[in-house]
């Protein structure tokens, strides 16, 4: 059974912007709109209006996504995706769009869809402090410890380089 859709309270600061709608049935995200037309040289980024604020209900933030049709085709991308809008903030939605095309200049027209936002619940946490975390499998490992990566050792994980040495000094 579906769960009933969350009432989000929206307010249009720019009384033509469509509301956000989710373009599928299924879709995560809904389509945020720029009410702004825009040029943006190769490497350049502009904050770009929405034309909308909402109010979440606490216990909820949304997030503000890139589009994977503009960074595909465009190479569009949002500086600081995903963008959080908060349950107390009460200002206008902006979206921060970058773009990474080295040679094309990429242009937004009034009411274009530039993000998508994706309402979740979220939890409080209260923070302990202590001194020694509990063990676990992966424990510090970070930043690419798993490999997964040509340029880190292809796809089982590792040094690829570390095993090619260990195979020749078995012979």
């Amino acid at each position: 059974m579906t769960p009933a859709p969350l009432n989000v309270l929206i307010r249009r600061i720019d009384p033509d912007v469509p509301l956000p709608a989710y373009a599928h049935p299924g879709d995560a995200g809904a389509d945020l709109r720029t009410t702004e037309s825009c040029e943006l040289a190769p490497g350049e980024r502009a904050v770009l209006p929405t034309g909308v604020s909402v109010a979440l209900p606490e216990g909820y933030a949304a997030f503000v996504h890139p589009r994977s049709g503009l960074a595909a085709r465009c190479g569009v991308a949002l500086v600081n995706a995903p963008g959080t809008v908060d349950a107390g903030y009460r200002g206008e939605i902006k979206v921060i769009v970058v773009n990474l095309d080295p040679r094309e200049p990429v242009r937004f027209e009034r009411f274009d869809r530039i993000a998508q936002l994706v309402v979740q619940q979220v939890e409080r946490v209260r923070f302990q402090e202590v001194a020694e975390l509990p063990d676990s499998a992966r424990a510090e490992g970070g930043f690419g410890s798993t490999g997964g990566h040509a340029a880190v050792g292809g796809t089982t994980g590792g040094n690829r380089y570390a095993s090619v040495v260990s195979d020749r000094e078995g012979q």
